[in-house]
């Protein structure tokens, strides 16, 4: 979390010359973040290092966002050769350790997080995104089968995966309950609460320059099934209806929801594993019994029937979250 040597020069053309630059935090990719701190003010610094990282499409999306009404840093300066974005800071306060805080608030706060929802999607999808359809979930479905299954030394039945989830994914794939614009990690840990922000505004979002087009039950998803933190079943299930309430969905909408949710956690598996093993990030480990929890509680539904039968098959109990409760992953 040292920031690069053009840093301070990058703040100085910017008008934040001599301000001090603390470390941050980092993520799952090479973005790096730093607070830039000069007297009462502060600001954000992203370090998005190309080749490995273009900062474009987060200030495009930031950009959209917040013509659509929603809290998106603004971008107060940038050198998009350099990968270095200057952002607005929004402050402290974290979904995340919010709501562990203070539990009691999980119905008040996800039904906010519901009313961001309802109204990101009344919109048309933001041009220019890239579509995330069936084609897409089952690509991304292909780390599990890479990347977890070779970690835990299970030979599996790669063709039958890839069929099992087609059959699955394709009637959600038809429903026509899209397309919307899909941030694809919105979650606890990517939603800051912005002091002086009422409505939808509170919520100031982070992390969302993988944007797609895609269906409008996978941000749902994302933030109910919290790979970082556990959202109870009951508040899950009562942010489910109101969205399909608030948003007019169709019944079609709830066989999405399990759907989707299903395929996003079995992607997360192979990603998390992927992070431990080729990025040297093996405090994801840590994540993988209730990424499972999620899992099992997707493919209780009827919709899950044939990915089921291949989990049954193909991935005994010792291989899924006791593997990592046991630590010997």
């Amino acid at each position: 979390m040292i920031p690069p040597a053009y840093a301070p020069d990058f703040l100085d053309a910017h008008g934040w010359g001599g301000c001090e630059i603390r470390p941050l935090a980092g993520d799952a990719s090479f973005r790096r973040y730093f607070r830039i701190a000069g007297g009462e003010r502060r600001a954000v610094l992203m370090d998005a290092p190309p080749p490995q990282e273009d900062p474009r499409p987060f200030v495009a999306v930031a950009t959209w966002l917040s013509q659509a009404g929603l809290s998106a840093p603004a971008i107060l300066g940038r050198d998009l050769d350099r990968g270095l974005l200057l952002l607005d800071d929004f402050g402290d306060a974290r979904l995340r350790e919010t709501l562990d805080a203070a539990p009691e608030r999980e119905t008040e706060l996800y039904g906010l997080a519901v009313d961001l929802l309802v109204h990101l999607h009344a919109r048309p999808p933001m041009a220019g995104l890239a579509p995330h359809g069936l084609d897409q979930w089952l690509d991304e479905l292909r780390l599990f089968v890479d990347w977890y299954c070779p970690a835990l030394g299970l030979k599996v039945d790669e063709e039958d995966f890839v069929a099992a989830w087609r059959e699955a994914l394709a009637p959600v794939a038809a429903d026509g309950l899209g397309p919307v614009t899909v941030l694809r990690d919105f979650h606890a840990e990517n939603i800051m609460l912005v002091a002086g922000r009422a409505g939808i505004a509170h919520f100031g979002l982070l992390d969302f320059q993988d944007a797609v087009a895609g269906h409008p039950a996978y941000d749902l998803a994302s933030v109910l099934e919290d790979a970082r933190r556990d959202v109870t079943p009951a508040v899950e299930r009562e942010m489910i209806e109101l969205y399909v309430k608030k948003a007019g969905q169709s019944p079609e909408f709830e066989r999405a929801y399990w759907t989707l949710a299903a395929q996003r956690n079995t992607r997360i598996l192979g990603v998390f594993t992927r992070l431990w093993k080729r990025d040297g990030k093996p405090h994801y480990r840590s994540y993988q019994p209730r990424m499972w929890g999620l899992l099992e509680r997707d493919l209780a539904h009827p919709a899950l029937a044939p990915v089921r039968r291949w989990f049954d098959s193909n991935v005994p109990a010792p291989n899924r979250a006791a593997a990592w409760l046991k630590g010997a992953a």
